[in-house]
């Protein structure tokens, strides 16, 4: 006969008398601890006679499906990958990232302080994947899905059609309304029920309110390892604080990503810009410039970047400075103009001069032919003078 026997936990035993988890074949210890005022369940296999077992401790969670055991350890590393390209939803962006955009099954990581356009290029993206016909799973920790509809519609994008289609989903919730585990269950069943092709979580840094750096990284590589599975496409951002290292995420998974772009403000000549560059993409060749990162009632552009005197120049200090070339450039040109002017003048000069020597020559040479003539016909009267004959021509 089976038998299954609880017992409560004494002061430095297992159970409350101790002698229990010796008698016992299998022993599994539950643990309901409270930590930040968010109360978590853990399981732990401590023995189980005569099989191999996990021995870390697992989140237990307990709701409306049941019992749901989440491993801390990683799926494995031997997932299937894909060598289609999918579009970024922003042409420039694909352009520098090889042509054709990131891979199917991919990570993709937006980093950069507020404000600089983390959440244009995600929703870019959604639409994107709406458009060739694809689900996108829209995993919001900061505003609400008519909010983000709204704001998009400012720069262009439109996200109402796609969610009417059932081709986008906009769920919202706070990270601070449950632990981190309970997070990991509630988007694996929102990825169960929906089944996407693409999925995006804006911003993954707002699990630090709910987790440490190192528990944080662990949770989303273990989503991050459910994607590459099944061949998801996951597109993340991350607030990066004012001061901090811009070349740094702060959950700390910029490593688990394939693709990694940083969007920045650029300060110049009393304003601010934003730039957008590409710190890595694995297995793509993918440009090393910084690309000047527009927003307008138009969409998404990428400006081609300007250089002058080893300077990237944006907003009003590029307009500034194509003025100032195009001055130079015109100056330069009136310059050669003048330049040309003056040697046509000389040139007409000298052929004046020499079409003048020309003459006095010609003038010259009448001349002496006209003395060679008179001093013949003197000769001959000299002859004829003197009785003799003239010289024969």
């Amino acid at each position: 006969m089976t038998a299954i026997v609880t017992g409560e936990k004494g002061e430095g035993t297992l159970t409350r008398h101790g002698l229990e988890e010796y008698v016992a074949d299998c022993v599994i210890m539950l643990d309901h601890r409270v930590s930040d005022q968010l109360s978590t369940r853990r399981m732990r296999i401590v023995k189980y006679r005569g099989s191999l077992h996990g021995t870390n401790e697992y989140p237990l969670l307990i709701g409306k499906e049941g019992f749901s055991i989440l491993p801390i350890t990683s799926m494995g590393l031997d997932y299937p990958v894909s060598t289609d390209r999918l579009s970024t939803g922003v042409p420039q962006l694909d352009v520098m990232l090889g042509g054709g955009g990131y891979y199917r099954g991919s990570s993709v990581l937006v980093s950069g302080t507020a404000g600089t356009g983390k959440t244009t290029l995600a929703a870019a993206f959604a639409l994107a994947a709406c458009e060739r016909g694809e689900r996108c799973l829209y995993l919001a920790f900061e505003e609400s899905p008519s909010q983000i509809v709204r704001n998009l519609r400012s720069v262009a994008l439109d996200l109402e059609p796609a969610i009417d289609k059932g081709l986008l989903k906009i769920h919202s919730a706070r990270p601070t309304g449950q632990g981190l585990e309970s997070h990991l269950v509630a988007i694996h069943e929102q990825m169960d029920a929906f089944k996407p092709q693409a999925m995006i979580m804006d911003p993954v840094s707002n699990f630090m309110t709910v987790g440490k750096q190192d528990e944080v990284k662990s949770m989303l590589a273990r989503l991050l390892d459910r994607m590459k599975s099944g061949g998801v496409t996951l597109f993340c951002t991350s607030l990066t604080a004012a001061g901090d290292s811009e070349q740094q995420s702060e959950v700390g998974i910029s490593s688990l990503m394939d693709t990694w772009l940083l969007v920045r403000n650029l300060e110049a000549g009393g304003e601010r810009n934003r730039g957008l560059y590409i710190l890595k993409s694995r297995g793509m060749g993918h440009s090393n410039q910084v690309r000047e990162f527009v927003l307008s009632d138009e969409g998404i552009a990428l400006v081609e970047p300007y250089l002058g005197a080893g300077t990237v120049f944006t907003g009003s200090a590029r307009a500034a400075q194509e003025a100032s070339d195009r001055a130079a450039a015109m100056a330069a040109e009136q310059e050669l103009e003048r330049q040309r002017a003056l040697a046509e003048a000389k040139v007409a000069a000298l052929r004046a001069e020499l079409r003048a020597e020309e003459e006095t020559l010609k003038r010259l040479g009448s001349i002496r032919t006209l003395r060679t003539e008179e001093l013949a016909r003197d000769r001959d009267e000299m002859l004829r003078l003197r009785g003799g004959h003239p010289v024969a021509a």
